[in-house]
């Protein structure tokens, strides 16, 4: 089994260096675990040793411990997309799903967090557009540089 111990931030990956790689899909349950066995998309088994408190991104590259490498593509998953068109109205959603601690994913317009239906109808209410799709998740990170949890309550 391939060893993967070490991380290669998307932004310090060139295109040209990772267009070869072989790739693995992971949804943000994995992404945000340290210790983890898997399965790359070419069928191989691996095991993911990494820094504990890190999040990994699509984009980042794992190195293991003989210097294989693999490209980390966000998975798609069952995500609600809430789009606001006025910016209080955003503003106002994002707070209330702030304020039940769930990552979001911020975009121009839309925040996304891990579907549940219970959040979807608070937003309705709000008068917050939900669209249930599938879509890859990557949360903020956490204004103090932390990791986000990638856990959210279920209601």
């Amino acid at each position: 089994m391939i060893e993967f111990t070490e991380i290669i931030k998307a932004s310090d990956v060139r295109d040209s260096d990772i267009t070869e790689l072989a790739t693995i899909h992971l949804g943000i349950d994995s992404r945000i675990k340290s210790r983890i066995r898997v399965t790359l998309d070419n069928g191989s088994e691996a095991g993911l040793f990494l820094p504990r408190g890190q999040t990994l991104r699509g984009g980042d590259v794992l190195v293991s411990t003989c210097g294989h490498q693999v490209r980390v593509i966000a998975a798609e998953e069952k995500v609600s997309t809430v789009h606001a068109e006025d910016g209080v109205l955003l503003a106002r959603l994002a707070y209330h799903l702030g304020n039940r601690h769930v990552p979001l994913q911020v975009g121009d317009w839309w925040v996304r967090y891990q579907h549940d239906h219970v959040l979807d109808e608070m937003v309705g209410l709000l008068g917050g557009r939900v669209v249930v799709e599938m879509a890859p998740f990557e949360p903020e990170a956490g204004a103090y540089g932390g990791h986000s949890s990638g856990h959210h309550h279920h209601h």
